[in-house]
């Protein structure tokens, strides 16, 4: 168990072609906290990003496969912009982030202050690596360069 423990914890992404840095993302969360808001990119947000990401629907059964093994309450919910409910739920106390989306929780932050809301705590875990050493992406799981694991195509 980590050292911090929040009543409702935020996380959010794509989660497409979910892999182990997503797992890591998701399990920290769920070690945090009994109450985990998940936020995925909807369909039509997501294609903003690109387009070759799974359907939600898909999205959101992966995540649910790996979330089965916590008792845990969680909500999953699909958003149609990078904070989804994170600016204006007043119970959420943290937010657990990737290196590559601390900028958002930064932002984040800002826009519930100006609301005069709680600044959430903001939780980044460090990249998973590929076995060459760089971070295992959805991007390049995508470009064919890494399977799910990080191994070497």
């Amino acid at each position: 168990m980590l050292k911090n423990y929040y009543n409702k914890i935020a996380v959010g992404g794509t989660f497409d072609r979910l892999h182990n840095g997503h797992e890591f993302l998701i399990k920290t969360a769920f070690e945090l906290s009994d109450n985990i808001l998940i936020g995925i990119t909807s369909d039509a947000f997501a294609s903003l990003k690109c387009d070759n990401i799974e359907p939600c629907k898909v999205r959101i059964n992966r995540l649910r496969d790996i979330i089965k093994e916590f008792d845990k309450e969680y909500i999953i919910k699909a958003i149609d912009d990078p904070y989804g409910t994170a600016i204006d739920d007043v119970d959420l106390e943290a937010i657990v982030v990737s290196h590559e989306t601390e900028d958002s929780a930064i932002k984040i932050n800002e826009i519930r202050k100006k609301k005069g809301l709680k600044l959430l705590d903001i939780v980044v875990i460090e990249w998973i690596l590929a076995e060459d050493n760089i971070p295992i992406s959805s991007t390049r799981i995508r470009k064919g360069e890494i399977d799910q694991k990080g191994y070497l195509l």
